[in-house]
């Protein structure tokens, strides 16, 4: 992992972003909002085909980097976590030279899960040990144990170490690729200048608190819609996010293939045609989107109170979606009242993203399946950062939003 600067007065550098982006949300409310050039028409097959979905496991889920987790969850030397929703089981564990390395979820003898948990588990895993024949593994993946070794002496590929994939560590990010013949990862050139906004996170000090797994009826892309704008809050909020923040406003930035979305607090509108030197300090806070499936909130559940909630979608076929979700102290955690604090922005979130956005995903999503086989649904202008994604999304598979 690339250290962080550690010169760095993080918390300095979050305050001046806070209040650039005070200024940035302030003059889009006096403004306007931030609009595409048009309404986007995406074909109901966008959502339901099976090529367009075998197209994107391939060269997405497949391929691209994902974010498999944080450097916290793997935070000591055998330190190890599943992840399996991308596809293939993996395993993805911190060596003793604090190195994070990820490899198949399968011993090199029959094939058979060395960990037979499901996600999203973690543990300590010094050695693998296969609870078939017993072959075992140190954290590098070399072969270390083999019992009856004498039976594959005859045969060159008899006593194999574990099968690596593409792994690397960045600003407390662990990326991983689910395809052990795909090219290395170039965590700085994917991220790019995007590393900069992420790095204000701390992600790297991030402690991890709850985690768990939520579920949509519905195809991936149809869930992660929910994440990418506040037209909604009015109506599937009132009673949570919408007695907060502005309903329809955002401000949108682009960081190559990611971005961030600021949705305005009701109070920002306080602040139009007032002198800056009469504004209130402000806090950071954002939704972070990596390409192609992980959002990260970073925000505060009291004064001062900070926490990080991952989000990463995965598609359980053309018509399902697992996202897990996870929520971190941002620094570590501070005392038993602020963990406490932490465990009930989950319940709180876990319940309004499970009850409310997947729920209409879901009933969305069973609608388009019978619906009129030339029907659209519409991408409004003031729906940009989803016009955005799927415009990524159809570029990397090689597929047109046009077609069908």
């Amino acid at each position: 992992m690339k250290s962080p600067d550690e010169s760095i007065n993080w918390e300095k550098v979050r305050a001046q972003s806070a209040r650039e982006s005070q200024r940035k949300q302030v003059h889009m409310l006096k403004a306007g909002n931030q609009m595409a050039d048009a309404a986007l028409p995406l074909h109901k097959s966008i959502y339901t085909d099976d090529l367009r979905f075998n197209a994107e496991r391939k060269h997405i889920f497949l391929s691209q980097p994902l974010v498999a987790c944080l450097s916290g969850d793997i935070s000591a030397a055998g330190d190890t976590i599943l992840f399996d929703a991308a596809g293939p089981s993996i395993l993805v564990t911190r060596t003793k030279d604090g190195e994070a390395r990820a490899f198949l979820n399968m011993c090199t003898h029959r094939g058979a899960k060395l960990v037979e948990e499901t996600e999203p588990w973690s543990g300590v895993k010094n050695k693998l040990t296969c609870p078939f024949h017993a072959w075992t593994f140190d954290s590098t993946g070399r072969l270390i144990g083999q019992p009856g070794k004498e039976g594959f002496e005859k045969c060159n590929i008899g006593g194999r170490n574990l099968i690596e994939l593409p792994c690397a560590e960045h600003i407390g990010l662990v990326f991983v690729k689910a395809n052990p013949d795909a090219d290395p990862i170039d965590a700085e050139e994917f991220l790019g200048d995007y590393a900069d906004i992420l790095a204000q996170l701390e992600l790297w000090r991030a402690e991890p608190v709850k985690k768990g797994v939520l579920t949509a009826e519905s195809n991936w892309k149809f869930a992660l819609d929910t994440y990418g704008e506040s037209y909604h809050f009015k109506t599937l909020h009132k009673t949570t996010i919408a007695k907060t923040n502005y309903n329809d406003k955002q401000v949108f930035n682009a960081f190559g293939m990611h971005h961030r979305i600021e949705f305005p607090k009701l109070s920002t509108g306080d602040l139009i045609d007032k002198d800056e030197s009469e504004w209130p300090e402000t806090i950071y806070g954002g939704v972070h989107f990596l390409f192609p499936n992980t959002v990260i909130f970073f925000g505060a559940v009291a004064d001062n109170v900070f926490f990080t909630q991952v989000f990463r979608l995965f598609p359980d076929g053309v018509g399902k979606t697992r996202c897990q979700f996870a929520v971190y102290a941002p620094f570590g955690v501070e005392s038993e009242s602020h963990k406490a604090n932490c465990i009930a922005a989950y319940d709180a979130t876990a319940t309004v993203v499970q009850e409310e956005d997947y729920r209409v995903a879901s009933h969305g999503y069973a609608n388009l399946l019978s619906a009129p086989q030339d029907h659209h649904v519409v991408l409004g202008a003031n729906e940009l950062a989803l016009q955005v994604v799927h415009q990524h999304i159809a570029k990397t598979i090689g597929m047109p939003l046009e077609q069908n």
